[in-house]
């Protein structure tokens, strides 16, 4: 049973387990939501690199695919809530779990506060009424904060309400992506090649002079970055999935890899389909845009409207995960108030208190920066620099493992794999892919950032978190024992008390029975 796989880690089964396959993939669709990141960040992108974007999405895609088979291979063996925490410390070690753990707390706690501002770009057009405040930044704000809300709400209710509003609105997701490739494929004006095209971009861009075509394409890198991140979702739900070692790594796969294709396509069609390709009014007015004066005003508000539940429903599931990976370090005693962050109520069987906490947090993020002008650009480019770095705190112990033979398992249990030789080359790239988009995200580009102190805005923010987190961890985790949280703890037949599992590799645990 599934209960009896969680034993051997010495946890005892709390969370709901009802999760099918179609909701394990729908929680890491629904985290990477391709219609919240094309209408957040199309303009952003097309406005570097024009129609560079697409071979910039390939780029991000090919990188985090590499990225997405080692954790597949992860997940099939650490069936866990935490995921990249749980992760790390069954591969890393103490000290290199936590700064994992708490680098994917904070990276997913600002990405909670960044997709929401999404609405800003999306609900004033639907109706007049939610232009509650003549300053953009402050409506954004405004709407952003009831979004999070919402989403507190529905999480705290427990995970069966929320899979449910999950399933409906990746349905929904679904098809508006699969109606709004076939409206801009029968209107195309113009063949694929428009992606052999620049449009202009790249003379003057910085680093022109060195990297050619290739500087414009490094910036354009950026949106896709922005948009293919949290697949992982999926094993952070693995506690609450039915057969997790089989399902997590198909839907952590299955959710990158539709949101891959899907994005790629509707790059594709909507450059084809465009009236314009303007680097200036496209990097302005950005999808919106397109899909107004290609489908028209009607259609266009339509598409808005299953846009704006994408990004609800984006929010609802990057805080779900974001509630797991506190849940998972809390149980671990990792946080402060463990006991309190890890508790899980009878009837919810979910917990409550992450979801509460996680959703003042991500309204705070707002709410201190509601009279800053690059809130957007600031606030978005920490969070998922952060989350690189987390990823980088896998991929890298796991590269350093193979190198003794990990997993032991190949061959022997059925569990996903990619072999030794496979295995070594993707997980070498997935490093490698991590290291250059870290760089490249957190280059104080003034272009990106804006002039003046705001182009140092993401780095500072992102050192400051890694210090204060290293600070915590030297000062007070270090100091403090590896137990579990009393609700939590596995009670063994032959001791009579409380012990907790060990932290080796959970396909030899499975191996030996």
């Amino acid at each position: 049973m599934d209960s009896d796989d969680l034993a051997t880690l010495g946890y005892r089964q709390r969370l709901h387990r009802g999760l099918g396959g179609f909701s394990s993939f729908a929680a890491g669709f629904s985290y990477i939501s391709i219609l919240t990141g094309m209408f957040q960040l199309f303009g952003l992108g097309y406005g570097f690199g024009g129609p560079l974007i697409f071979w910039a999405w390939l780029l991000v895609f090919a990188g985090q695919f590499c990225v997405a088979l080692v954790f597949a291979e992860l997940s099939a063996r650490f069936p866990i809530a935490g995921s990249v925490y749980q992760w790390s410390k069954r591969i890393s070690g103490r000290g290199g779990a936590w700064m994992a753990g708490w680098t994917m707390l904070v990276g997913s706690l600002v990405s909670v506060a960044a997709v929401t501002m999404a609405m800003q770009v999306v609900l004033p057009q639907l109706w007049s009424g939610f232009d509650v405040f003549e300053n953009d930044t402050h409506n954004a704000v405004f709407l952003g904060t009831v979004c999070i809300a919402l989403t507190t709400l529905i999480n705290a209710l427990g995970v069966k309400v929320m899979t449910k509003v999950n399933n409906i609105g990746v349905a929904a997701e679904l098809l508006g992506v699969a109606v709004v490739l076939v409206l801009l494929a029968v209107h195309a004006v113009r063949g694929p090649q428009v992606v052999a095209t620049t449009q202009g971009a790249g003379p003057g861009t910085p680093g022109w002079e060195v990297l050619g075509y290739g500087a414009p394409l490094l910036m354009a890198a950026i949106m896709p970055a922005w948009v293919m991140f949290g697949f992982d979702t999926a094993g952070s739900l693995a506690e609450e999935t039915r057969n997790p070692r089989k399902r997590t790594p198909v839907a952590l796969l299955q959710a990158l890899g539709a949101a891959g294709i899907a994005g790629a396509l509707l790059l594709l069609f909507a450059l084809m389909a465009t009236r314009t390709l303007d680097l200036e009014k496209l990097g302005t007015a950005g999808l919106p845009y397109i899909l107004q004066t290609v489908l028209g005003s009607t259609m266009g508000k339509i598409i808005l409207l299953d846009v704006a539940i994408a990004v609800f429903i984006c929010t609802l599931a990057i805080q779900t995960a974001t509630i797991r990976i506190a849940f998972s370090m809390a149980r671990d005693n990792k946080l402060p108030f463990g006991e309190k962050l890890s508790h899980v109520t009878d009837t919810r069987q979910s917990p409550v208190a992450p979801a509460i906490v996680s959703g003042l947090v991500a309204a705070a993020i707002l709410i201190v920066n509601v009279g800053n002008p690059h809130i957007f650009t600031i606030v978005t480019s920490v969070a998922i620099a952060i989350v690189y770095a987390a990823y980088l705190l896998v991929t890298v112990p796991v590269l350093r493992r193979r190198l003794g033979g990990w997993p032991h398992d190949r061959g022997g249990t059925g569990l996903f794999t990619m072999g030794r030789a496979a295995g070594m080359i993707v997980n070498g790239l997935a490093v490698a892919y991590g290291l250059f988009m870290t760089v490249d995200l957190l280059w104080p580009r003034q272009d990106v950032y804006g002039e003046g102190g705001y182009a140092w805005g993401g780095v500072v923010s992102f050192v400051g978190v890694a210090v204060l987190g290293g600070a915590y961890y030297l000062l007070v985790q270090r100091h403090k024992s590896d137990q579990v949280a009393g609700e939590h703890l596995l009670v063994t037949d032959d001791a009579g008390s409380g012990k907790t599992g060990g932290t080796g590799d959970l396909e030899t645990q499975h191996a030996d029975g």
